[in-house]
């Protein structure tokens, strides 16, 4: 992902505008315009700036990698475990239709999946406009958690197809869904900031290029 594209992202993250961001980093709206366009680069006093504002580091905004996340090595850690376990929750739950368990909350849906010492549980409020978070433990302590709240924007939406995307999480995108992907007329797009340990990010499905959803989440382990 490009720097325009992080800085875009992360600004809607916190619900900035281009103005809002502007002001405080004491520069102009066409300035932060130029940055995300790709037209321009802040200099180093302004990546800082942008850095601790948002609270990502200073690589994570210059480097352009095709995702912002931890290059695993061979010999598993205990976050390739969990990212592993994520990605095996993820296609035994909402995503593949499964495992829906009995309302923690007024008017939720839940669903849960064990393996192990692993639980992963899955619970949101609402439909057309929803919120939710999804957390896993290990031996009965938590570990990981996303909170994501999201909506659907057009009667094109399908969400047969937002599941079916979901379900091409990977290791490299345990996040939600894969940083693309196209079925028909449908596509799906995703973009993160940060690895694992913590990271933002936001999804948006179009159908014939026009946009039907949008998703913000947020998350990462617990200490």
């Amino acid at each position: 992902m490009l720097f325009s594209q992080k800085l875009q992202l992360i600004r809607k993250n916190k619900g900035f505008t281009q103005e809002a961001l502007a002001e405080k980093l004491a520069v102009s709206r066409q300035a932060v315009a130029k940055w995300e366009y790709g037209r321009a680069y802040p200099d180093i006093s302004n990546l800082i700036q942008i850095s601790s504002l948002f609270n990502v580091t200073i690589d994570y905004l210059v480097k352009d990698q095709e995702c912002t996340v931890n290059c695993l090595d061979d010999n598993e850690t205990d976050i390739d475990q969990l990212i592993k376990f994520r990605l095996e929750a993820n296609v035994n739950t909402y995503a593949a239709y499964m495992n829906e368990t009995d309302s923690t909350r007024l008017d939720s849906r839940d669903f849960t999946y064990t393996n192990g010492p692993y639980t992963y549980h899955d619970t949101y409020v609402g439909g057309e406009q929803f919120a939710g978070e999804e957390a896993i433990w290990y031996e009965g302590k938590s570990k990981y958690a996303m909170n994501y709240m999201g909506r659907v924007l057009d009667q094109n939406f399908s969400g047969d197809f937002l599941k079916e995307a979901l379900r091409q999480a990977n290791k490299k995108m345990p996040f939600r869904g894969p940083e693309h992907y196209q079925s028909g007329q449908y596509i799906y797009k995703c973009n993160v900031v940060g690895d694992f340990t913590r990271f933002q990010g936001y999804e948006e499905i179009f159908y014939n290029n026009i946009k039907v959803y949008e998703c913000f989440f947020h998350g990462g382990l617990m200490k």
